[in-house]
C-alpha cells in the first residue's frame, strides 16, 4: 500500500496523472470553480439551514475572468458567489443567461487560465468530467464519449450534446468535460435519470462550438443574436423513413430566407453545413449555430433527387 501511495504522489509532483488510462493534467482544475447562487427565499450562506438546491460549477472560457455555467444552476438568483480551491468566496456578476441552451455567462473580478478547447471528440474517446458534485468541492470522474451531436435529449429547445458515461451528479452542472489531451470539449449540462436524481451513466455536456457561440454573443452583445431561416420542419412519416433520412419541410414563411433559397414544402433536408439532419431538432441546432447574415449550405431531396442551395439568415430575436 505504501508503494502505491508513493507512486501516486510522484505522479502528482510530476504534474500529470493517469486516470482510467487517460492522461490528465491537474492544472486544468485552476480553470474550474464552484458556483453558489443566492436564490430568493434561500437562507444565507452563514446560516445553519439547508440550500434549496445544490451548488453548481463554472469554467473559464474567455480571458478577462469570464466563466460559463448553466442557467439552471443560477435559477432566479440575482447574486452569485464562486468558491475557489482555497475555500475563498468571491462575488461575481451575472452577464447574461440564454434559456434556449441553458447556458449563462459570469464575470469574476480576477483572471483564470483559459484551457485550450477542441472540437467534438471521437466516439469512444476517453474524457473526464470536473465538477462540484453535491457541493462537496471539485472532483474528477472519467469515462468515454458515448454519443455526439445529440439534439433531442429533451432538456432544452436548442441542444448540441456530447453524451458520456463519466459520472455526474447534482452540483456537477456547469463543469468541464475534457478530452485525453486535457482540452476542454464541453460544459457538463444534464444527467438523464428516471425517478432518482443520481447518475446512471447517461450524462450530457454542451459541445464547445455551442458554448463559445452563446458565450461570445452574451459577452459582446448582452444577448444571443439569432438568425432567422423562416423554415419549419417535421419528422418523416414511417413510410418516408423506410426510404430516406432527414427532416421534411412543413412550412416556408413568405418573404423568408428559406423562400429566397428556393426550398419548398415537401423537400427533405438531409444536411446543413457539415451537420447531418435526421430530426427537426438537428435543423434547429444547425441554424442556431450561425448568426444573421451567415450563409448556410443546405442539401435536400426533392422528388427523390438530391439538390443543394444556399440560405442566408435574416436578423431576428
Amino acid at each position: 500500500m505504501a508503494s502505491i501511495l508513493l507512486f501516486a504522489v510522484a505522479l502528482l509532483v510530476a504534474g500529470t496523472w493517469s486516470i482510467a488510462g487517460l492522461s490528465f493534467d491537474p492544472k486544468i482544475m485552476n480553470s474550474v470553480v464552484a458556483v453558489i447562487p443566492a436564490r430568493p427565499g434561500q437562507m444565507s450562506r452563514g446560516g445553519t439551514g439547508t440550500r434549496d438546491a445544490p451548488e453548481g460549477t463554472a469554467v473559464a472560457v474567455f480571458d478577462g475572468g469570464y466563466l460559463v455555467t448553466n442557467a439552471h444552476v443560477l435559477g432566479r438568483a440575482a447574486k452569485v458567489d464562486i468558491r475557489l480551491a482555497n475555500g475563498r468566496f468571491v462575488a461575481v456578476d451575472i452577464v447574461g443567461r440564454d434559456p434556449r441552451t441553458d447556458l449563462a455567462l459570469l464575470k469574476a473580478p480576477m483572471e483564470f487560465p483559459v484551457p485550450q478547447t477542441a472540437s467534438v471528440p471521437k466516439l469512444g474517446g476517453r474524457v473526464c468530467a470536473i465538477g462540484n458534485q453535491f457541493g462537496l468541492g471539485l472532483s474528477v470522474t472519467c469515462g468515454v464519449v458515448s454519443a455526439r451531436r445529440r439534439t433531442h435529449a429533451g432538456f432544452n429547445p436548442i441542444e448540441d450534446f456530447i453524451q458520456t458515461d463519466a459520472s455526474v451528479n447534482p452540483g456537477g452542472s456547469g463543469g468541464a468535460l475534457v478530452d485525453g489531451e486535457g482540452r476542454l470539449v464541453g460544459i457538463v449540462s444534464a444527467i438523464f435519470t428516471k425517478k432518482s436524481d443520481a447518475d446512471i451513466g447517461v450524462n450530457f455536456a454542451a459541445a464547445m462550438g455551442l458554448v463559445r457561440r452563446v458565450g461570445w454573443d452574451i459577452k459582446n452583445y448582452g444577448r444571443v443574436k439569432i438568425g432567422r431561416a423562416g423554415l419549419l420542419t417535421e419528422p418523416l412519416s414511417l413510410e418516408g423513413r423506410r426510404q430516406w433520412s432527414g427532416a421534411r419541410v412543413a412550412r416556408i414563411i413568405p418573404g423568408s430566407a428559406a423562400e429566397a433559397s428556393g426550398l419548398e414544402v415537401g423537400d427533405i433536408v438531409t444536411s446543413i453545413d457539415d451537420r447531418s439532419i435526421v430530426l427537426p431538432s438537428d435543423v434547429r441546432t444547425a441554424i442556431f449555430m450561425r448568426r444573421p447574415g451567415d450563409t448556410l449550405s443546405v442539401r435536400y431531396l426533392r422528388d427523390g433527387n438530391e439538390a443543394e442551395t444556399a440560405l442566408t439568415l435574416k436578423a431576428g430575436r
